[in-house]
């Protein structure tokens, strides 16, 4: 059995550590932040000043906003109330027996992939990140793996699924470290107001990540799916929002004047809908459907929701797919293509075209393209390059960038294959070149907003 997708897919054996707010970073190997060799410098942009003295309203209730009629009935609760499912049939779940005999029989059939990483693999560069909160395009910046830096038109800055770690799991293991660097420090970006978090996997939320970001912007915002607010309280971190798939919420940015540098929270106003309010800075932030799980150690499978995400602010509207998959692939062989007419009776999840109804459309979408190998293991929690085509179609995403790929070996398809599939993807579609592409670790790029 591969132990990267064992334990990419369970997300460890191992329950976490250390969590309370008491504990320190240097305390033990376990948490101690990586020191990457290779990570670049931005030591000239730094973050001191650009996002001094902004502090976050958020609305309270949730506004109401277009749902399909279906959304009343949550049927993504268990009825025990003691947790959440995908309610599509899109999704199938693998006994534990079948994905490990499976991917047992693999390996000692010489079946099982093993990718190299071996540099060059994907580019890193230093990220140019602007030294004001002035732009008239919505610009993006990938981090490496699904984490986004968003700067949008207006001034708010949305940091997504940080993880700045090199290994993404509760210990260091060393199948599930970094083949390519963070581009740059997280201490390096120059103001984060918002951190939306899809769901609770350690490669998408990471605890040394989360106590750095506490430290470096104390008035940041954060995010996530229900039942997720009471593992940040634990880390300490009480500016914390959670919502269920389709609620929404203003949120209100506003400069503190002071010559006192401590007196950085103020009073300010709740927001109206989304986008630049004169004397502040304004935006609509609303969880929507994905599917996928969530799990932290081996006892609290689905305990916490998993979403993706709209932000809008500034007249630029993001829509955030986080980890998701898009219909369940059974075992084929290997040549076959999962997309052939034969497979057209698959069932595809709804979620997304209703997203794009009655969310949609969006100037940027940030999709998955990773993590997919073997399918019939990863297809009904991780998108191929195919799935991501057919959600940036569904959501209707003006533009979309690849991510969850390029960082950690989480599974067996080559680690450049992503990118290249994507490209075929788009052709096998009809999309134009430039709509949906990938970039550099570092790389940034601009959106006219429509």
């Amino acid at each position: 059995m591969s132990l990267r997708s064992f334990g990419r897919l369970l997300n460890s054996s191992i329950p976490r550590r250390n969590i309370p707010s008491s504990a320190k970073r240097g305390a033990a190997a376990f948490w101690q932040t990586p020191q990457f060799s290779t990570t670049a410098k931005m030591s000239s942009i730094g973050g001191a000043g650009l996002g001094a003295g902004l502090y976050a309203v958020v609305s309270n209730p949730a506004q109401v906003m277009s749902q399909p009629e279906e959304a009343a009935a949550k049927a993504h609760h268990l009825k025990n109330g003691k947790g959440f499912t995908n309610p599509w049939d899109s999704y199938t779940e693998l006994t534990p027996f079948t994905m490990l005999w499976g991917l047992f029989v693999r390996k000692v059939t010489g079946q099982m992939n093993k990718p190299d990483t071996t540099p060059p693999t994907v580019p890193v560069r230093t990220p140019s990140f602007l030294p004001t909160r002035d732009t008239p395009k919505l610009r993006a910046t990938w981090l490496g793996h699904a984490c986004y830096y968003v700067e949008f038109p207006g001034g708010l800055r949305v940091l997504f699924d940080p993880v700045f770690e090199d290994c993404c799991a509760p210990i260091n293991i060393k199948s599930l470290k970094r083949y390519t660097p963070p581009p740059c420090e997280l201490e390096d970006l120059p103001a984060v107001d918002v951190v939306v978090i899809s769901h609770n996997h350690y490669d998408h939320l990471s605890y040394p990540t989360i106590q750095r970001l506490q430290k470096k912007f104390p008035e940041a915002h954060y995010f996530a799916p229900l039942g997720n607010k009471v593992w940040f309280e634990k880390c300490g971190v009480s500016n914390v929002t959670e919502l269920d798939w389709w609620e929404t919420r203003d949120v209100k940015l506003e400069a503190v004047q002071s010559s006192d540098s401590s007196a950085r929270t103020g009073s300010v106003s709740v927001a109206g809908e989304g986008g630049a309010m004169k004397g502040g800075i304004a935006a609509t932030i609303g969880a929507l459907p994905c599917q996928h799980v969530s799990a932290r150690g081996p006892f609290d499978k689905c305990k916490t929701l998993w979403a993706s995400w709209s932000v809008e602010s500034g007249g630029a509207k993001v829509y955030f797919a986080g980890d998701t998959g898009y219909r369940t692939v059974p075992q084929l062989p290997k040549e076959a293509d999962d997309y052939a007419a034969e497979y057209d009776h698959l069932p595809v999840c709804p979620a997304f075209k209703h997203i794009g109804t009655h969310r949609g459309p969006f100037d940027l979408g940030l999709i998955p393209i990773g993590a997919y190998e073997p399918r019939w293991v990863f297809s009904n929690v991780h998108a191929d390059p195919k799935d991501a085509v057919n959600i940036f179609v569904d959501t209707k995403c003006r533009k979309a960038l690849g991510m969850h790929w390029g960082t950690w070996v989480l599974t067996e398809e080559d680690v450049l294959e992503p990118p290249r599939k994507l490209k075929e993807a788009l052709v096998w579609k009809g999309i134009e070149a430039g709509r949906f592409g990938v970039t550099d670790i570092g790389e940034t790029t601009e959106v006219d907003s429509a």
